[in-house]
């Protein structure tokens, strides 16, 4: 008998908000791995707000569509390799699927180092942390002194964003969802202030934290919040575009920014889109600099970690609701 395969797929396409009646569970059999290929076992999940964006159209990836095994990456550990660039045991970090097994070319993977705990490969070692790293230093270039807002940043990108302009010496403020997380970014994680977006007075609360304009934005969330931070904006500020999480869930965009125009060229901002890839070349030197921060215990992690293959289609649910703080995956292999 076929050893099985468990996997969620994408039963239909969302029309409106996300629910866990999208995705069903079904059974395959276990893929077997051709020539140059390895079968990895999915160990922990990563789950992002990009995951609900790829239901809209094709991004940096093909578009899903109903029927499809929910895409998503994980830490998985080769349990089979007919290539002799990886080994029973090794650790990648692939585009799985969300699903207990994948056969996968070799080519493109990458063996990671076995860091305890396994999850902070996922987390801060993993997309959350390098995405922070790269967008605040290389996009945002933030100096000593300045102000620099973070968007969602109660969550995995976020969090870790806020810590690294404290670290280099900035003043961190921080929008997430109500005062339960603000008071969590400023007394776990450090953050100067938080404001809290969904205050009926959020304007006043952003002006409030950054009397003397905003130098450095990050934005997580796209929408009202990128247009509030927008006109607090200094001249020459800079705008990290890392993630519009306010447009993914439902069926249409909701109002985005105005003004953009003459604000950046009254203002000469730089806006600048990016995704973790483009920096594959400088993975190194950042995660030497992220286990720095971490050894000395200037950067916290957080994870939220969840249990469960058919849990997945909930917890990115949650996700888009903002339930998580810090970076959220699900453990497939209990």
């Amino acid at each position: 008998m076929a050893q099985l395969n468990r996997q969620i797929v994408l039963d239909r396409l969302p029309q409106g908000a996300l629910r866990p009646d999208h995705f069903r569970q079904v059974e395959a059999a276990r893929p077997r791995p051709g020539n140059g290929q390895v079968l990895v076992r999915t160990l922990y999940m990563s789950l992002d707000a990009a995951n609900r964006a790829w239901m809209q159209g094709a991004t940096y990836r093909s578009a899903l569509k109903g029927g499809d095994v929910m895409a998503g990456a994980a830490l998985a550990e080769v349990v089979e390799s007919n290539t002799h660039r990886l080994a029973v045991g090794d650790l990648v970090f692939a585009d799985t699927g969300w699903q207990e097994y994948a056969a996968l070319s070799a080519d493109g993977l990458t063996k990671l180092p076995r860091i305890e705990p396994l999850t902070n490969l996922v987390s801060v070692y993993g997309v959350a942390g390098l995405t922070a790293y790269f967008g605040l230093l290389v996009c945002g270039e933030p100096r000593a002194g300045e102000t620099v807002v973070v968007s969602a940043a109660a969550g995995s990108v976020g969090s870790i964003a806020g810590q690294i302009a404290k670290i280099k010496g900035c003043r961190a403020v921080g929008v997430a969802g109500g005062s339960e997380k603000g008071r969590w970014l400023v007394e776990e994680l450090g953050f100067d202030v938080a404001v809290d977006y969904k205050a009926a007075d959020f304007k006043k609360q952003l002006r409030d934290a950054c009397p003397e304009g905003i130098d450095v934005y990050f934005d997580n969330v796209g929408g009202d919040v990128l247009e509030a931070c927008l006109f607090a904006m200094n001249p020459f500020g800079r705008i990290a575009c890392c993630g519009a999480v306010s447009q993914y869930d439902g069926d249409a965009p909701r109002a985005g920014p105005r003004g953009i125009p003459g604000l950046v060229v009254t203002r000469r901002l730089a806006l600048r889109g990016f995704v973790v890839m483009d920096f594959e070349g400088q993975r190194e030197k950042a995660i030497e600099d992220l286990q720095s921060w971490v050894q000395s215990g200037q950067l916290k992690v957080h994870e939220d970690v969840i249990e469960g293959l058919e849990n997945l289609p909930s917890a990115l649910v949650g996700l888009l609701n903002g339930a998580n703080r810090g970076k959220r995956m699900v453990k497939v292999q209990l």
